[in-house]
């Protein structure tokens, strides 16, 4: 793999002289696209030692490679017609993954053994982990990481971060539930076994508040193992006072609580929140 990385950094220092007729350069870009579709590398990861997301930008590089070394063309599939440069992904069954009618993944994506898509869409660069649910309309952009065990509930749209090709994309760890119709975007991170509730916005630059003590926790990154709502918070301006968003921590769960979907429910609907 050491080998096919040096090669596509190598085409990345000259992109600009690439075209779809360079097909050497095509078939060392096939190669790394072929890696995160069967799940052999990933764009990124979360270091175990130290807690910080790794980003393999080699591989993003390749995608955009890809790009911009395939030719548009187009595909009809009964009576739908398509135009685009990827192919879609192919042998669900074999690889034990279930897509229901209306649901698609584009090839260099990754979906894990017992992952089910409803309709719904996974970009390029994206995985999804063993047993996750990517639910009707939930979108799933390029080279975001999610879990195994995860539910992205109905509407959820997870964003893509392809470039800069050194950014951190949108990291789910494993058995976070996202409620119904929430915007995780731009590099933002949940972490293991937590759960955001209906209609959550979070990125980098959304505080991440505390709601026993009021103390900011991060910026764009909730916690592991806690329920997490919609709030806004009091700012004031030149113009007056305005209410701005931030995400508020409203439970601290034990692994037990996050898998009690009963329990999580009557947690919700005391703070007027549901999934």
């Amino acid at each position: 793999m050491a080998d096919l990385q040096s090669q596509i950094e190598a085409l990345w220092l000259r992109a600009a002289e690439l075209s779809p007729t360079d097909t050497d350069a095509l078939a060392t870009v096939t190669a790394a696209i072929d890696l995160l579709d069967r799940g052999e590398a990933r764009v990124a990861e979360i270091d175990p030692a130290t807690d910080a997301v790794i980003v393999h930008q080699w591989l993003k590089q390749a995608i955009l490679l890809l790009f911009r070394l395939r030719s548009m063309e187009t595909v009809e599939v009964g009576p739908f017609e398509f135009a685009d440069k990827l192919p879609l992904k192919k042998h669900y069954a074999a690889s034990g993954v279930r897509v229901v009618p209306g649901g698609s993944a584009r090839w260099g994506s990754f979906l894990g053994d017992g992952v089910i898509c409803m309709p719904s869409f996974v970009n390029i660069g994206a995985r999804v982990g063993a047993r996750s649910m990517v639910d009707t309309w939930a979108t799933v952009g390029s080279c975001a990481q999610i879990g195994e065990q995860v539910h992205l509930s109905g509407g959820v749209g997870i964003g893509g971060v392809l470039e800069p090709a050194q950014a951190a994309p949108v990291i789910i760890e494993d058995e976070v539930m996202i409620g119904s119709r929430c915007m995780v975007t731009q590099g933002a991170r949940v972490g293991r076994g937590s759960v955001l509730g209906e209609g959550v916005i979070l990125n980098p630059s959304i505080p991440v508040i505390d709601a026993e003590t009021g103390a900011e926790l991060s910026r764009g990154h909730v916690p592991p193992w806690c329920v997490a709502v919609q709030a806004s918070r009091r700012r004031e301006f030149p113009g007056g006072e305005f209410f701005l968003p931030c995400v508020l921590v409203i439970r601290r769960l034990t692994e037990g609580e996050r898998h009690d979907k009963a329990r999580l429910n009557d947690i919700l609907r005391h703070h007027g929140v549901s999934t």
